[in-house]
């Protein structure tokens, strides 16, 4: 069935069910607690009148006290002295005293009545609302002659029963009569009917409570899963910028709402990521595509010299390798993304890789004028010293480019705590502060009149190589001053 399927009905069933077998754990102990009570009460008054009848058949050799049930000895045990001083059997026409009789009434369901036996179970007296069914007992072998003087020497518990509706408690005595005394249980068992009937009302306003409460608490704790469930159906249908409500976040469900609304978040961010990657991709594709469209498509208009040709040919080549440029820096981004980058793990003298690189850009800082000064002694890191080079190289470039004519680009490499930390400074204008926190984003360019010598790519690779090998790489400005790129990679 559905609802067995339903979290909510599941977890609502289990809670009712556990709560039933509470209630009802409860009830059944309360009612038999008090049904033992009233039993008890009801057993010490038998047991009280049962001594006063025992003391009326056979007086204390003292004599009986006015007013007041005097024991000679418990019931059930013999007198002092043991069998030989066994008292008489007891004389026909028995009647009980006058002290003894307000113990037993005939006018209301309270009654207590007696029946006093013979050594062979016939009855001798009886008084007060005794029922006619009693014509023996449970106890029948009491009253054998065979058993009874081998019992009446021995401390035995006095045996109590319910039968019809009627308390009786029996017990022999050592002159070979028996007792009963009983009392009908009629209100006892009113009373006990309307102690069920209370129990059963208030344990079932009781588990309606509990099942209102529990419907309630699970209600409100399965919440967030219907938010967290409502978010992604609109996050599937396109709509990213949908956020669970967290407003319990302490509880177990809103700290996971919490979590996933931080996944939604950066998968906001990844897919604006990759739809403004794929755009500037495509722009910057479209460019060199175009240039060689426009190349053919003029040289096919008509015929032209090997030279015009010659300059078409080489025009495309241009826009082709640019192109393959873009294509190869792309790849090794996705490459990286993907965590599928293979980067040797090598010794290597990182100031030797540096200053290979510094000869390497030499020409292009010579051009312009630009000074390239180096400071820092030889320092042994592990890494790839062919992807740490590209690394230094594009940094290098972009301080020259970017630098002012004869100006001055400083490279420090020294080891601080454990880590290899190589710094770039240029004297160039410096970057905008609201261009810094974007310059190693893909595509990102500053300064837009520059694009046609730089694809955005060279820092966003750079970051890219460098957190593959454990390290950091910052960058600082100041406009009109410099800028300063700050790079650290464990030893």
């Amino acid at each position: 069935m559905k609802i067995f399927k339903s979290i909510k009905w599941r977890l609502q069933i289990w809670y009712g069910l556990i709560l039933v077998v509470v209630l009802a754990g409860f009830g059944i102990t309360a009612y038999q607690l008090e049904r033992g009570r009233v039993l008890r009460r009801v057993d010490d008054e038998l047991g009280m009148r049962l001594h006063i009848i025992a003391d009326a058949i056979h007086p204390p050799r003292r004599g009986p006290t006015p007013g007041r049930p005097p024991f000679d000895h418990p019931p059930g045990q013999p007198p002092e002295g043991g069998l030989e001083n066994e008292l008489p059997p007891l004389p026909k026409g028995f009647q009980l005293p006058a002290w003894a009789e307000h113990y037993f009434g005939t006018n209301d369901n309270k009654d207590f009545y007696y029946v006093v036996s013979s050594r062979g179970g016939k009855e001798i007296a009886r008084g007060g609302n005794a029922p006619t069914r009693m014509v023996s007992t449970p106890y029948e072998n009491y009253f054998s002659p065979v058993n009874h003087l081998s019992k009446i020497n021995q401390i035995k518990p006095i045996p109590v029963w319910t039968a019809d509706d009627f308390r009786e408690i029996f017990d022999p005595l050592p002159s070979g009569e028996s007792i009963l005394v009983g009392r009908s249980l009629a209100l006892e068992i009113k009373e006990l009917r309307f102690t069920a009937l209370n129990l059963l009302v208030i344990g079932g306003v009781i588990l309606l409570i509990g099942l209102f409460g529990g419907w309630w608490l699970v209600t409100r704790a399965i919440r967030p899963i219907k938010d967290i469930s409502a978010t992604a159906v609109k996050i599937s249908a396109g709509d990213l910028s949908q956020r669970i409500n967290t407003a319990d976040a302490e509880s177990e469900l809103g700290q996971l709402a919490g979590v996933l609304n931080s996944t939604f978040a950066r998968l906001e961010s990844a897919f604006a990521q990759q739809k403004q990657f794929a755009s500037d991709a495509a722009h910057e594709l479209r460019t060199p595509v175009s240039v060689m469209l426009t190349q053919t498509q003029t040289a096919l208009t008509r015929e032209r010299d090997a030279a015009s040709y010659k300059q078409t040919v080489e025009a495309c080549q241009r826009a082709a390798q640019r192109m393959r440029k873009l294509i190869e820096s792309l790849l090794a981004l996705a490459r990286f993304d993907a965590g599928q980058e293979v980067l040797k793990r090598l010794r290597f003298d990182f100031r030797a890789a540096v200053g290979e690189c510094v000869e390497l850009v030499k020409p292009l800082a010579d051009e312009r004028g630009i000074k390239i000064s180096v400071e820092g002694g030889p320092l042994e890191i592990t890494g790839d010293s062919e992807r740490l080079a590209q690394v230094v190289t594009n940094l290098l470039t972009n301080a020259i480019q970017y630098n002012r004519p004869e100006g001055e680009v400083r490279v420090k490499l020294e080891s601080q705590g454990g880590l290899a930390v190589l710094t770039v400074a240029d004297t160039g204008l410096g970057i905008a502060a609201e261009d810094l926190p974007h310059v190693f984003e893909r595509f990102y360019r500053a300064d837009a009149s520059r694009s046609s010598a730089n694809n955005g790519l060279g820092l966003a690779i750079s970051k890219a190589i460098i957190e593959a090998h454990g390290g950091t790489i910052k960058v600082a400005s100041v406009q009109d001053d410099g800028t300063i790129f700050t790079v650290r990679l464990p030893v």
